[in-house]
């Protein structure tokens, strides 16, 4: 028997504003509304678009050796994270694989942890099968998440609450807005300037009407989210990384600060460790995350096998759409480590014909975090 699908605190919102709704991680989510996906898209690339992200798992770490815990299960720098500071971070299992990527938060009195809706059961059992004594972790079920972003969030959300605008890129606090006690971090998933607002439940229809009610604003469903981190290079877990994926293979070693690495003061101590330090200093992995650029009009997506000019099979596409601002298809892929370099040319197979693609830097378009 299947489960029904959970329904966000916005469901109503969503209907009411003319969203088509698909599942979604087990929850009814909105894939689009009226404006449609492309438009959606460059409408968050030119103003401003209101996004319901309810569906992620927050929860809280409490307890004085709650950043040494986390740092235990993932090769970022945890203990060093500044009070009102947020950083991306990773799980990982014993065979280097990636578990989930996630956000963590320093609140001063508890990490706040933000992880992927479709991940979010097997991440509270794998931190409450490590929780040491002295550590709590509170599932918080109380609260919806909403991400505000595009180039006039800051000057919208300003008038709600003058203080975010003094925020810069990877900032977090707790603050009021509409007189409710919201977290709000400067960050987003699109790679444009924007906000994640953590909100009472009960308060978070009120918060979206407002923002909603905006001129800048408009309702933006997964569909064009999807896009949008796309072209700014961004991964989506289950996709672009998995349980069989390095962080080196995935290009992600920026996420791995120095202090963990082979050389660095708390060098290892997380779940496959050895794998992933020893990956990074012989840079020998057989396959690597890379961006691939179509030299025609067709889209490459999920699931298009490459191949090199002599048509052997080199890899394949995890992620691709049609770049509404990149202005051509573009796409994410894994391909044999030595196709990886910038330029190489490869051929998608999409729908029986060889289409040429090649290998770019990302992100196709630039991201626009303010930093200040």
């Amino acid at each position: 028997m299947t489960q029904p699908l959970l329904k966000t605190p916005l469901f109503d919102l969503h209907v009411e504003a003319g969203a088509k709704m698909v599942p979604f991680a087990g929850y009814d989510m909105p894939v689009q509304y009226k404006l449609g996906v492309k438009k959606e898209h460059l409408h968050t690339r030119e103003a401003a678009g209101l996004f319901d992200v309810s569906h992620m798992g927050q929860l809280r770490l409490i307890g004085e050796g709650a950043a040494q815990f986390l740092e235990s299960l993932v090769p970022v720098d945890i203990i060093d994270l500044g009070t009102g500071k947020q950083r991306y971070a990773f799980f990982t299992n014993d065979e280097g694989g990636i578990m989930d990527d996630l956000m963590v938060a320093n609140l001063d009195d508890h990490l706040f942890v933000v992880v992927n809706a479709a991940c979010k059961d097997q991440d509270i059992a794998h931190l409450n099968a490590n929780l040491p004594a002295g550590v709590e972790l509170e599932v918080i079920e109380d609260r919806a998440l909403l991400a505000l972003q595009g180039p006039k969030a800051a000057e919208v959300l300003a008038r709600f609450q003058p203080q975010v605008s003094e925020f810069v890129f990877m900032d977090v606090v707790k603050t009021e807005i509409l007189g409710v006690e919201c977290i709000v971090s400067r960050s987003g998933y699109t790679g444009e300037d924007g906000y994640e607002i953590s909100v009472p439940s009960d308060k978070a229809a009120e918060l979206a009407q407002a923002l909603t009610s905006e001129d800048e604003v408009e309702w933006i469903g997964l569909g064009a989210r999807d896009s949008l981190r796309l072209e700014c290079g961004l991964c989506l877990y289950g996709h672009d990384l998995d349980t069989t994926t390095t962080p080196v293979e995935a290009s992600l070693l920026w996420g791995i600060q120095k202090v963990r690495r082979a050389d660095g003061e708390r060098a290892g101590g997380f779940p496959g460790a050895d794998i992933i330090l020893k990956q990074i200093e012989t840079k020998d992995v057989q396959r690597k995350r890379v961006g691939l650029v179509g030299q025609t009009k067709a889209p490459v997506r999920e699931g298009a096998e490459l191949f090199d000019a002599e048509d052997n099979k080199v890899g394949v596409v995890t992620s691709g759409t049609a770049g509404p601002n990149a202005g051509k298809p573009v796409s994410m892929a894994y391909v044999r480590t030595d196709l990886a370099a910038i330029g190489t040319e490869l051929f998608a197979e999409v729908r029986g014909k060889k289409l040429p693609m090649t290998v770019e830097k990302m992100p196709f378009v630039p991201q626009r975090y303010y930093r200040g």
